[in-house]
């Protein structure tokens, strides 16, 4: 099954001149999210890599961590929103391709040297996935993988992750991609 078929876009959407990428439209697909999930295990378990936590950030992301972490029998641990966490909690602001946000993380959430994957839905400029390593390290876990159902090549926010096992399930570059009209 070609899951990039599965994916949607959507033109000028949160705002004018940026493509969004919807994931839902794959997580909607039983048969497309099985094997994405599939897919997704099965490259870090080819590698036989161990998690003690997944961490995933909000809100797609979620959909992906909390069964990549029931599959490789680890802790899930979400990356929230300002104001979200009814806990002791640090913060780390950062940058998208549209915004400036931030998510917070509660303090015992990661103990030190507990091994971590990072889980999210799309690497684009990769704000989202630098905020979530540095959250990480500052609680002293160690960052062995990192997951994306997509990347978007042409953003190059790849290249800011280099010195980590990452793995994109789906890459879209400009010359591969079909509009859907809104």
């Amino acid at each position: 099954m070609d899951l990039r078929k599965k994916i949607r876009t959507i033109p000028n959407f949160p705002k004018e001149g940026i493509l969004f990428y919807d994931v839902m439209s794959l997580f909607q697909d039983a048969p497309a999210f099985r094997q994405a999930v599939d897919d997704l295990v099965e490259y870090f378990m080819k590698k036989d890599m161990h998690f003690d936590k997944v961490v995933s950030t909000e809100a797609r992301g979620f959909i992906l961590g909390s069964v990549l972490a029931y599959e490789f029998h680890a802790g899930f641990v979400p990356l929230r929103k300002p104001g979200k966490l009814p806990y002791k909690k640090i913060k780390q602001e950062f940058k998208t391709e549209y915004s400036t946000d931030a998510f917070e993380i509660h303090e015992d959430a990661i103990e030190k040297g507990e091994s971590v994957l990072i889980v999210d839905d799309l690497c684009a400029t990769a704000g989202t996935a630098c905020a979530a390593i540095n959250l990480v390290e500052m609680l002293g876990g160690k960052v062995n993988g990192m997951a994306f159902l997509v990347e978007l090549t042409f953003l190059k926010g790849i290249e800011k992750l280099k010195g980590y096992d990452t793995f994109s399930l789906l890459k879209f570059d400009n010359e591969n991609v079909k509009e859907e009209k809104t």
